[in-house]
């Protein structure tokens, strides 16, 4: 045995350091081939076990004095050599396993030299021909000990890696391995063996850039294709009760979800067309396991991959190039996402949420158990209650995607936000009864801006699909005004979702600009939305802005800058808007009042992820770009600002200014003109933005203390406006923002006009 370790450990070197192998490869043969006499090699230990124990016990049972020094007995000593031999063989075989899987590996790494490549391919096809390697390891993947059957597992996945990118014919014993206990059992530990490697199989196959990905999952998922579906219907079929083992069952769901997650990303990246791809969206059993008794990170796992499934972001953790946009388009995916939308939006109405536990455990890697030492945080599960917010608001914005009366669409919105509201309430402190109901946005997702800004353009889009037969030129109407009274209740306005936004960021400009300038959400296609909104409806802003500015002012919230500003202490005068100044002084029933006790510290600031930098002298995939013209008919806007805000490629700004870029052709046709008037026309001032004095803790004047909301907000846009615009001058910019500037200024048009 130590000559075997001896050799192993000198090939275990020379393949860590990619060396060459000796010219007869067939000589390692023997020292890779494992030794599967698994059930006398766990009879020895066995043996080995009860004798050490007899030996002992014989020993207790003697009445000699005590003494420090225990000689065993020969018996016992036997057994102790008997013992550590089948340690070591052990320990062997992991060597063994761990030398395999290193020379498959090596044998199709690029940084492997081609000579020294084609001994390790020699090698390894020797091992799958003289050996059958692959039925030797499937057998291992049973054994007792669960690290020798991890590493197996883990042999076993390089191998069939190994097949697919040599274009050989997959191992047929893992075929009807696999075919046959995921077909029969859903709770044996063997399915939960064949769902990991499978997993691990295609993920090595997303990793790799090869051009053969699509061939390669296209000959793995073909044997399996209807084995899946079985196992799917096995498993989500029953009642939890009803299985005899929970613990198999938990790990075969984790490793189900995760092959889930995988199959849906094969169909976005990859163009695969599969059965199995489809499970998720067209059986909706999976939402049952939300309302079984297992761990809460299993339930987390699952509205994660639905919240990953609505908004295409499936696989984009694994997958780092963008979807593909040259292909075909999938027109199955969008009638499968309305089918997963409308089952979930049933389930909901069927007492899903009620049915859903968010226990007040921390989110910990690996499960909810705190480790020894550990700090426990109080509080509900966040990323449950956002990913279960978010999957909500998007299933009723794919919904209304599809409808067409605007009274099916208020009733559903009704429901179904009221029940979204009803299962944030108790988790929220303070609770959401003390404060404006469309708070909820900005109070759930405080801590994860991408979704954050997900759940606000499809809150935004539900109220553009609810408005889109109203003339926002006209007055308002009755039937509008209860409208926007029910859009306030169900926490769904976009207004003050929009006004909560720029509270959590202190009307910082510079925020929004870093914001516009990230790629790592999607705030450029939402806040051209808004902002195309914001000039329709300016109407409703102006009231809005009037109401927050009532309620807070009845219930004496201290509304001063959360930023020092430089205007404090001296005496300030404003020009009030004469539009919002002749709003009745009655309070907007809808909002209730808020105390001082339970208000959200207005300091507590919300700041963009951190953003990716770019080489000073430009990516070499920036193109001349240019945002289109919002001005354009609203159906023409939906396809059109899609795809044209998708495609442009942000970076950071702080980055974007240590070097001159060169930059993109400006083709904004007034664009001298847009200069003269940001030279000529000053930003709102700084004492706008602060009502009253520092020092004053209630407005010495009603009229001027209810409009500072609005005056900020508009600063804060005249602001972002000024610092676009000198950074497209100086050619800083990471694209053409000529439309958005031209809407920005609409937007000061309006204040002017005001």
């Amino acid at each position: 045995m130590e000559v075997v370790q001896g050799i192993l450990d000198q090939l275990y070197r020379k393949v860590l350091l990619g060396a060459t192998l000796e010219d007869d490869v067939h000589g390692y043969i023997s020292y890779l081939n494992p030794d599967l006499s698994e059930q006398g090699g766990c009879a020895t230990f066995s043996v080995a076990q009860s004798n050490v124990h007899g030996a002992l016990s014989g020993m207790a049972g003697q009445h000699e004095p005590f003494s420090h020094e225990v000689t065993l007995l020969p018996e016992a000593q036997e057994c102790s050599k008997r013992h550590l031999q089948v340690d070591r063989a052990w320990e062997l075989r992991l060597l063994q396993l761990t030398v395999i899987d290193m020379i498959l590996r090596r044998g199709l790494s690029a940084e492997t030299e081609t000579h020294e490549k084609e001994g390790y391919r020699e090698l390894a096809e020797t091992l799958l021909q003289s050996i059958e390697l692959d039925s030797k390891l499937i057998c291992m993947l049973q054994n007792s000990n669960k690290l020798l059957s991890h590493m197996a597992a883990k042999c076993l996945t390089s191998l069939l890696y190994f097949q697919l990118r040599e274009k050989k014919t997959l191992s047929s014993s893992w075929v009807t391995f696999c075919q046959k206990h995921l077909s029969e059992s859903s709770e044996s530990g063997e399915a939960g063996h064949c769902l990991w490697v499978l997993t691990a199989v295609i993920k090595e196959i997303f990793k790799d850039k090869h051009s053969q990905r699509t061939e390669s999952l296209k000959q793995l998922l073909t044997p399996f294709d209807t084995t899946f579906e079985v196992f799917y219907n096995s498993l989500l079929s029953r009642h939890f009760g009803s299985f005899q083992n929970p613990s198999n069952i938990i790990n075969s769901l984790m490793c189900f979800l995760e092959l889930l997650e995988l199959l849906v990303a094969s169909r976005i990246y990859l163009k695969l067309h599969f059965r199995s791809q489809r499970m998720l969206f067209l059986k909706p059993h999976a939402l049952d396991i939300l309302a079984w008794p297992v761990p809460a990170f299993i339930k987390r796992k699952l509205v994660i991959l639905i919240k990953k499934c609505l908004l295409c972001k499936v696989g984009e953790d694994l997958c780092r190039e963008p979807v593909p946009t040259l292909t075909s388009p999938d027109h199955l995916l969008e009638s499968d996402m309305l089918a997963l939308a409308d089952a979930l939006l049933h389930a909901v109405h069927a007492g899903l949420w009620k049915a859903l536990a968010v226990p007040g455990k921390p989110s910990c890697f690996g499960g909810d158990e705190v480790q020894p030492g550990g700090r426990l945080r109080s509080g509900p599960d966040h990323v449950t209650l956002r990913a279960v917010s978010l999957i909500t608001v998007k299933s009723l914005e794919i919904k209304f995607q599809n409808y067409t009366s605007a009274t099916e669409m208020k009733v559903d919105l009704q429901t179904f936000m009221s029940k979204l509201l009803a299962f944030l309430k108790p988790h929220l402190q303070p609770s959401l009864q003390l404060h404006n109901s469309c708070e909820w946005l900005s109070r759930v997702f405080i801590e994860q801006d991408d979704d954050m800004l997900e759940a606000a353009k499809a809150s935004l889009r539900i109220y553009l699909h609810l408005t889109r037969e109203w003339d926002a030129s006209a007055s308002l109407t009755q039937e509008k005004e209860a409208w926007i009274h029910s859009t306030h209740r169900h926490g769904c306005n976009p207004h003050c979702i929009f006004l909560f936004f720029l509270k959590n960021i202190a009307f910082d400009s510079m925020v929004l600009l870093d914001f516009l300038i990230s790629s790592e959400t999607c705030f450029l296609e939402y806040f051209v939305k808004y902002l195309k909104l914001l000039q329709k409806d300016w109407g409703h802003f102006l009231s809005i802005c009037k109401f927050f500015a009532a309620v807070e002012s009845q219930c004496g919230v201290n509304v001063h800058d959360p930023v020092p500003s430089p205007a404090h202490g001296r005496s300030t005068s404003h020009r009030v808007p004469h539009a919002l100044a002749s709003i009745g002084e009655n309070t907007c029933p809808w909002l209730p009042c808020t105390s001082d006790a339970s208000s959200e510290p207005q300091s507590q600031v919300m700041m963009p992820k951190e953003t990716h930098s770019v080489p000073a002298n430009g990516p070499p995939y920036r193109s001349p770009q240019s945002l289109v013209d919002y001005d354009s008919s609203e159906a023409s806007e939906e396809e059109t600002t899609n795809e044209h805000l998708t495609k442009s490629k942000q970076t950071s700004l702080c980055q974007e200014m240590t070097g001159e870029i060169q930059g993109l052709p400006r083709t904004c046709k007034d664009q001298k003109e847009c200069s003269l008037e940001s030279q000529s026309r000053p930003l709102l001032s700084a004492e706008s933005s602060s009502p009253f004095s520092a020092e004053s803790q209630v407005a010495p004047d009603r009229t001027v203390w209810e409009v500072g909301l609005f005056l900020r907000t508009v600063k804060c846009l005249e602001e972002l406006h000024g610092s676009v615009y000198r950074l497209q001058e100086k050619n800083l910019f990471p694209y053409n923002p000529a439309a958005l500037l031209k809407l920005l200024k609409g937007v000061e048009a309006k204040y002017d006009n005001t």
